[in-house]
């Protein structure tokens, strides 16, 4: 007749017990068991008869004297699941540690073209000398209210935008004022020796701007009326690249930020407004939320020591929001 044996109930074995179970078997001994795991003799005794207890049957045979304790059947069986559940927290452990330390995960960010070209580099080179096995991603586009729906939606772990920036869901870090300068050919009447420019000499002139959406453009057109200017576009590109390019061939002048151009271009004139009109404030954002990531944590921290070395301009309070557009 076949027989039938009484189902175990584990349900009350602990952690501590399997640590002991596992010390105990590969020392083979209560005394260097204690040791390893800086418990007393006594103690891990008591962790081996709790668990004896649970399971119903001796774990190990315990000869005394000089000859090594050896595990029992049961303790092979059970021995085998300990050694895998305490490898499990192990790795817990050191993956939790990494993860408060940044060093393990990815960070999803959102971009716009100057950043890609100006800030992002040295913050990626700097953050991959620190913590090698952080994995990044990124997504750029010229539309500010794509870049932050992504971010609600939780397609982006942070992303940059230019101020003001709508919705309570954001948290919103100010980096640095990005100034905004004239472009202009470098044989045009406009570039006659003068440093700066005033801004009413732009008054009626061709202009090459942006996307009448873009934010960039809108604080820019926005601070050329408050300084009495309206804005003569005669072509517009959210390509930061051909916008210049138009100047070059001397279609026109352009406003744009400092980030956003090439003042290494040799055919092209790069000069301040003066009287300055308002600068764009680029920030980065998140949602707001109880607990941040470290690795977004140091994110935030490199990105703000690499703009105040590309931007050591007085960062200006930020403005009242406004509905996002793009950016540049």
């Amino acid at each position: 007749m076949e027989s039938i044996s009484a189902p175990v109930d584990l349900r009350d074995v602990e952690l501590r017990h399997l640590t002991a179970l596992v010390a105990v078997a590969e020392e083979r001994s209560f005394g260097r068991a204690a040791a390893r795991l800086g418990y007393t003799q006594s103690a891990v005794s008591q962790q081996i008869a709790a668990l004896e207890r649970i399971v119903g049957e001796p774990l190990f045979d315990r000869p005394g004297g000089p000859r090594p304790i050896e595990i029992t059947p049961a303790g092979t069986v059970l021995l085998a699941h300990a050694q895998a559940i305490v490898g499990r927290i192990s790795t817990a452990a050191d993956e939790l540690a990494a993860h408060r330390a940044g060093r393990v995960g990815r960070l999803t960010i959102g971009t716009f073209q100057s950043v890609s070209v100006e800030i992002l580099p040295t913050v990626l080179m700097r953050y991959r000398e620190e913590q090698p096995e952080l994995q990044f991603r990124l997504i750029e586009s010229d539309s500010q209210l794509d870049l932050l729906e992504r971010l609600a939606e939780g397609e982006l772990d942070l992303t940059f935008g230019v101020m003001p920036i709508v919705g309570d869901e954001f948290e919103v870090t100010p980096l640095a004022a990005d100034p905004f300068v004239v472009l202009s050919p470098i044989d045009s009447e406009l570039a006659g020796g003068s440093e700066t420019v005033n801004p009413s000499e732009l008054d009626g002139v061709a202009m090459i701007g942006q996307r009448a959406d873009d934010t960039c453009q809108l604080t820019l057109e926005s601070g050329m009326r408050m300084a009495g200017v309206e804005m003569e576009i005669v072509f517009r590109s959210n390509d930061n690249g051909a916008v210049q390019a138009m100047v070059r061939a001397g279609m026109g002048h352009a406003v744009m930020a400092r980030l956003a151009c090439d003042p290494d271009d040799p055919t092209v004139l790069v000069r301040a407004l003066d009287p300055p009109i308002p600068p764009r404030v680029i920030a980065v954002v998140q949602r707001q939320r109880i607990h941040q990531a470290p690795a977004a944590a140091r994110f935030i921290e490199l990105t703000r020591q690499a703009c105040a070395e590309l931007m050591p301009e007085a960062l200006p309070l930020p403005s009242a929001a406004a509905p996002p557009g793009g950016d540049a």
